[in-house]
């Protein structure tokens, strides 16, 4: 199954040992270091049980690029551990799912070197690696009291879209985006890249909004304030549920889009990237001293008034 399926499905940019044996062994420039980040999506916890094989593959690696674009790295070369049902264990199944790997791998110039296979509930794991210069990558810490917020891209579009393919009442006008950004949400690689001598701290938003940027504020030693009424949410979205969405972008995850922090002086330079159309970003809100205890997000309205948040974000074994 793995010659047929996996062997050559990419090309092996900067490998010295593929496929085949026990670990790969990758090249790596002097000066270069590797950065890595492995997650897995279950069916029926990260994708619905209804899912194509091809949809299944595409937003498996998408949502593990994203973790490539926060540290600012160039994702270079990836494994695969797939757990399969017998009843997907065929030639059918499997071709569309290694052509959906395939396409996205491709877009990206990844090399898939290795991983497993197995029997069970349907689970797919990948590994990403990537190369940053030695330094050069971006961390959840480093936010300092003054630094203003970003985020690039809308929010709540993954939880607009979990909801959009999770009731089978929706109708499929207008579904093709919140569809689209569901099952191949696009990793902000060139968001990243273009970061990393600018940004003070970043993330990327899969837990949400208010969930991920505190891990910005505990890994850096902080707070921070966010203005609801400057949350980039789109059209659609709001649409879909006006009542909802402003929770959704706050909370809702899914959405593979950066949260960063950027320092009094670089300010100038992400608003010329943003002026320039080179960077697709929104200033939210403000880092601030910590006070040591309670929540280390806080959301404000227009008028300066505090939001009670109850569900501040996914909780990946809550109830």
């Amino acid at each position: 199954m793995i010659a047929r399926y996996f062997t050559d499905l990419t090309g092996q940019s900067g490998v010295a040992l593929g496929i085949g044996d026990d670990a790969a062994l990758l090249n790596v420039r002097p000066g270069q270091q590797l950065a890595m980040a492995s997650d897995s999506l279950v069916s029926g916890v990260h994708f619905p049980e209804t899912a194509t094989p091809r949809q299944i593959a595409s937003r498996a690696l998408c949502v593990n690029l994203s973790d490539m674009a926060a540290m600012g790295a160039e994702p270079r070369w990836f494994t695969l551990a797939l757990t399969l049902p017998r009843d997907k264990a065929n030639s059918e199944w499997l071709t569309e799912f290694s052509a959906g790997l395939g396409f996205i791998a491709d877009q990206y110039n990844l090399a898939l070197v290795g991983g497993d296979t197995t029997s069970g509930p349907l689970t797919v794991t990948l590994t990403l690696v990537g190369e940053v210069a030695a330094g050069a990558a971006l961390t959840r810490a480093g936010a300092s009291p003054g630094d203003s917020v970003f985020v690039t891209g809308t929010l709540g579009d993954g939880a607009a879209a979990l909801e959009f393919v999770s009731n089978i009442n929706n109708t499929p006008d207008n579904s093709d985006r919140l569809l689209h950004r569901f099952y191949s949400p696009q990793p902000q690689i060139q968001a990243g890249l273009k970061l990393r001598s600018i940004a003070s701290a970043c993330i990327d938003i899969s837990d949400g909004l208010l969930a991920d940027l505190g891990h910005i504020c505990k890994a850096s030693g902080v707070a921070a304030v966010v203005q609801a009424e400057q949350l980039p949410i789109a059209e659609d979205v709001q649409q879909l549920s006006p009542l909802d969405a402003l929770e959704w972008a706050l909370c809702g995850g899914d959405d593979y889009q950066l949260c960063f922090t950027v320092a009094a002086d670089q300010l100038p330079m992400v608003e010329g990237l943003i002026e320039r159309g080179e960077l697709h970003a929104s200033r939210i809100g403000t880092i601030e001293v910590s006070a040591g205890s309670g929540n280390l997000v806080s959301v404000i309205d227009k008028n300066n008034n505090l939001l009670t948040i109850e569900n501040p974000g996914y909780n990946h074994f809550g109830h």
